[in-house]
């Protein structure tokens, strides 16, 4: 069966999602194309930093996300020795509507977005359909094929296809596109833990001991937790056992050894191989790459999410004409990788940083915390915290939503 669209976007992601409701409000015909049956995935980022809050806010959309459950992260701290802890960036100090990160479950924004889309005449959603290949016509990409999960395939053709599938995307390696790699010395494991009605939140603390962290984020009902250790060891854990895991958890964060039985199986935590790279080109005739399909981020500062919807509102800002007149070129398609490029790359810089000088003596076992200059400046200086907090929280270029997509 072969179709048309205007914009075709693979994959219902943040960045996904984010585009295809800025295009569809201003009337450019777009079909988001997901995989999945749903968005109730566990263990995405959750993290809706204040850069995106004021985006949230711009799209008449602020009211709909303050109804949904979330809790708010407001500080960012390191431990320093076994009793102490400082701050590292305090989001309180900004000078914003949302100071504050906010912790929602990913599926919640997804549909919400999903919603406001839908009221949109030109926007389409359709789940459970997989992007398999890339239609190329004339040495130009010319939309996508599809198949269902009930089997049927189909041909979806579209002026501009639009890859937002995630850092191991089908629409960008079929493209022939390769990202540069850089050296992680960390991965993550993820993993949920009981919380108790009440139990506290707030400040976003890492707990690091023998070559370990774990970052204990709080959703609505439970605590999310993410694991880090060394690069390349999910084998040797999953080796070890449940029982092990456990007990390795349990001296990291000694606070939830209470509850660490919900645990029974290894099949309960998730492993991500983390990834830090970034593509030299992000597009093709015909075809865009934006967020980890364009630049896979680290999970240090949970920055990811944030970033592919700059991306979003980045392209749809700058596509959104050229796509009602037919008139997509190579050259427009540049000007997305243009306008967002020195932002990513400052990031990923910093993310790099952080990996030399915090990860990898904590995973070598040589340090636990942040470098000791850091550590003084910072409780010399607690106004200093408004650095990191500005960096993570707002972002070193970020997007405000398009006229043509506000609503009061």
């Amino acid at each position: 069966m072969n179709e048309r669209t205007t914009c075709v976007v693979a994959g219902g992601g943040p960045a996904g999602m984010v585009l295809g409701l800025l295009l569809a409000r201003a009337g450019v015909e777009v079909t988001v194309l997901e995989k999945h049956a749903d968005f109730l995935r566990d263990f995405r980022g959750d993290t809706v930093h204040p850069s995106t809050l004021r985006l949230l806010d711009e799209l008449g959309l602020g009211e709909r996300f303050a109804k949904l459950p979330h809790d708010r992260m407001e500080r960012i701290a390191f431990p320093v020795g076994e009793h102490d802890e400082v701050t590292v960036g305090d989001l309180r100090r900004l000078r914003t509507a949302h100071p504050y990160i906010a912790i929602a479950p990913q599926w919640d924004v997804l549909n919400l977005l999903a919603e406001a889309a839908e009221e949109e005449p030109a926007f389409r959603l359709r789940m459970r359909t997989e992007v398999t290949s890339l239609i190329r016509e004339g040495g130009r990409v010319r939309g996508v094929r599809y198949r269902t999960r009930d089997g049927e395939t189909g041909s979806l053709y579209a002026d501009l296809t639009v890859a937002a599938d995630g850092r191991w995307s089908v629409a960008r390696r079929d493209a022939g596109l390769a990202p540069k790699e850089y050296p992680v010395p960390i991965d993550a494991w993820w993993f949920r833990l009981g919380r108790e009605p009440g139990e506290a939140g707030g400040t976003l603390t890492p707990r690091m001991r023998n070559g370990r962290m774990a970052i204990v984020i709080p959703r609505d009902t439970f605590f999310q937790i993410a694991y880090l250790g060394r690069k390349g060891i999910d084998a040797q854990l999953r080796a070890a056992g449940i029982e092990s895991f456990r007990a390795e958890v349990a001296e990291v964060v000694p606070q939830m050894a209470d509850r660490l039985g919900e645990l029974e199986s290894m099949d309960q935590v998730k492993h991500l191989d983390v990834r830090l790279n970034r593509l030299r080109r992000w597009h093709v005739d015909g075809l865009l790459c934006i967020g980890d399909a364009a630049h896979a981020m680290s999970p240090i500062g949970g920055v990811g999410i944030n970033l592919a919807v700059q991306d979003a509102v980045a392209a749809a800002t700058l596509l959104a004409g050229p796509l009602r007149k037919g008139t997509v070129s190579p050259s427009v398609l540049a000007k997305v990788r243009a306008r967002r490029l020195v932002p990513t790359v400052l990031v990923q810089a910093l993310q790099r940083l952080l990996h030399r000088t915090v990860a990898q003596p904590l995973v070598d076992g040589k340090r636990l915390g942040p470098p000791r200059p850091m550590v003084e400046l910072l409780r010399r200086v607690p106004r200093a915290s408004v650095v990191p907090a500005y960096l993570i929280g707002i972002g070193f270029r970020p997007e405000h939503a398009p006229e043509f997509a506000r609503r009061v």
